[in-house]
């Protein structure tokens, strides 16, 4: 099944879910284990009848799920065929179909509260070093590249953030190579920008903000918050 690009996305106006990295991500409101645990059984009956599943998380007070598709087919423009992990149409519909089973249950969703990490390493030589990190992280070869055309680890349980690699020269003067990337929902950037720098931190690149803004902390590491704008549904 042909991979969702984010205006395709923002298009199926999905109230209660944030596309965030690669996948659809929803959070819900619960009282109690008891109406986590029937609202998570109704879900996996609706996947059931689909054959397709969310990933579940539950804590106190939510329920938290993501929607992905492992199989999904990327094409290039000269038509080059690629396997990757990213929401397809049966992740829309299933999302839909849960938002239905919710608002029966009278759950409320909690999209602006959606989030996720993954790690940045800028590199000239990914295809060197990636074995080792898929070696350590997960313990798998096959990590590398998982449900991605790039030397990207991901670890298919989702028990490690994704580790993906960017660019460097190998002439470069020292820095730092690894940051954290904080996935979060379009209405919540800004604000989160904010609390970062009232905390002490810097804003030290917005050229390509809301999607990427990097921000130091006082010792002059980075991290980008990320917001999928590709998939936000313009006015």
């Amino acid at each position: 099944m042909d991979m969702l690009m984010g205006d395709k996305i923002a298009d199926a106006d999905l109230a209660d879910w944030r596309k965030l990295a690669q996948g659809l991500h929803a959070r819900y409101l619960i009282d109690d284990f008891g109406t986590g645990a029937r609202f998570i059984s109704a879900v996996g009956e609706a996947g059931d009848e689909v054959d397709h599943h969310p990933i579940v998380s539950m804590g106190a007070g939510y329920v938290d799920l993501k929607l992905i598709t492992d199989d999904a087919i990327y094409r290039e423009d000269d038509g080059t065929e690629h396997v990757v992990a990213w929401p397809t149409q049966q992740d829309v519909d299933l999302a839909r179909r849960i938002t239905e089973i919710a608002a029966d249950q009278h759950l409320v969703a909690d999209p602006a509260a959606v989030s996720q990490i993954e790690l940045g390493l800028d590199t000239p030589h990914s295809a060197t070093i990636a074995p080792v990190w898929a070696a350590l992280l997960t313990g798998n070869p096959a990590a590398q590249g998982h449900g991605s055309p790039s030397d990207e680890i991901r670890d298919a349980t989702g028990r490690i953030p994704n580790l993906w690699f960017g660019g460097a020269d190998d002439d470069e003067a020292p820095r730092q190579r690894f940051h954290v990337e904080v996935y979060v929902a379009p209405e919540v950037a800004a604000q989160r920008v904010t609390a970062a720098v009232a905390a002490g931190g810097t804003v030290v690149d917005d050229t390509n903000s809301p999607g990427l803004t990097v921000i130091a902390d006082q010792d002059g590491n980075t991290g980008i918050l990320c917001v999928d704008t590709s998939a936000v549904k313009q006015d």
